[in-house]
């Protein structure tokens, strides 16, 4: 299919890679040792995003946090043939559970096609002990400017408490899913609620 007069082949396999090899694949401008430098990541989010160079403290994150953050600012929208994007760092996935390959990232991943999120799923975690100090450490952390208020939920905590078996999901946009279909370059154009296109 065409969209925005690019071909967008959604019949091949998806790739399926993580965080740090979409920022090396996607822009020719990063080295391996770079990408896992905090020094270097800090100044290149600086420079990329005057959104994370004034309301957070950078030097506060995790490497896979700084990472993560500059694959949102500078890679995803590169990412134009049907990619999941593997291995996202436990800080901004709190419900997740952790991988078995590193405690620092989560069983998540996101469906990108072209620069777009399309879907994001991920292993629910089950442990009320460590959900309860995720959510402890999120409200910490959270930045002053951030739109999402994350808060303590004593009814999810108790719930897991009796127990939560092996559990995971996926949301898909079935707007940006319109978007594609549609070959429509803003969500407004298809947002069914003619009272909301306006906003």
């Amino acid at each position: 299919m065409n969209y925005q007069e690019r071909e967008l082949d959604l019949s091949k396999s998806f790739d399926r890679i993580t965080v740090c090899e979409a920022i090396l694949k996607y822009s020719k401008n990063y080295e391996y040792h770079q990408i896992n430098d905090i020094s270097f990541l800090i100044k290149e989010i600086a420079i990329s995003s005057t959104k994370f160079s004034n309301s957070v403290d950078l030097k506060q994150k995790s490497l896979n946090y700084l990472q993560f953050i500059l694959f949102e600012e500078v890679i995803s929208k590169k990412i134009w043939h049907p990619t999941y994007i593997v291995d996202y760092p436990k800080e901004i996935s709190p419900l997740a559970r952790s991988s078995d390959k590193s405690k620092n990232i989560t069983e998540r991943f996101e469906l990108f096609i072209a620069g777009q999120e399309i879907a994001n799923g991920f292993s629910e975690l089950n442990d009320p002990e460590e959900q309860a100090e995720r959510f402890h450490i999120q409200i910490e952390d959270k930045d002053l400017d951030d739109a999402k208020i994350i808060s303590f939920d004593n009814d999810y905590i108790h719930a897991l408490e009796y127990g939560l078996p092996p559990t995971g999901g996926c949301g898909i946009g079935i707007d940006r899913l319109i978007m594609l279909l549609t070959n429509k370059s803003n969500i407004r154009d298809v947002i069914f609620f003619p009272t909301l296109r306006s906003k």
